[in-house]
């Protein structure tokens, strides 16, 4: 995963990652023409496939709505690296297979318009425009193969879960 950063505060909520206003539809593509409208009102024409989130501690938080990762994930963003994540905003995200890393290092040296590299693999995070590197946590495995597969009903209609 490699793209632009997009980089954010402490706190970003539900509400502000997709207003509820623009909540009258589930489909990804509308949900994403809106995504971050309220704190970065140019981030949908901007946002590239690939592009990268870098935001504080509790990313996600309020309102457990899937739609929060969804919008994101429609928007093109590869990876959101933060400091914390709100646990049903983290939950979510691996649900719909948005890969999400923290790491307090890369969100204290990352700077918004940085070209970054993640590997999910090693949880290598590689800022190509400081050429610098810094170190999270892998995912397990398990949770690796459901990001990859686009989520966990991806993963389970692949077989891959026993009962």
């Amino acid at each position: 995963m490699s793209g632009k950063v997009y980089k954010y505060a402490d706190n970003v909520d539900t509400d502000v990652i997709i207003p509820a206003r623009y909540l009258t539809t589930s489909n990804p593509d509308e949900l994403a023409k809106h995504c971050m409208v309220d704190i970065d009102a140019d981030f949908a024409d901007t946002v590239k496939e690939g592009d990268i989130i870098v935001a504080g501690q509790n990313f996600g938080c309020g309102s457990s709505r899937e739609h929060a990762p969804i919008a994101i994930k429609a928007s093109g963003i590869s990876c959101v690296i933060a400091r914390t994540f709100a646990r049903i905003f983290y939950r979510n995200a691996i649900n719909i297979g948005l890969a999400i890393i923290e790491c307090d290092e890369a969100v204290d040296r990352i700077e918004a318009g940085d070209e970054v590299q993640v590997n999910l693999q090693t949880g290598e995070i590689k800022n190509i425009t400081k050429n610098e590197s810094y170190q999270a946590p892998p995912f397990p495995a398990f949770i690796q193969e459901i990001i990859q597969d686009g989520g966990w009903i991806n993963y389970i209609q692949k077989g891959k879960v026993q009962a």
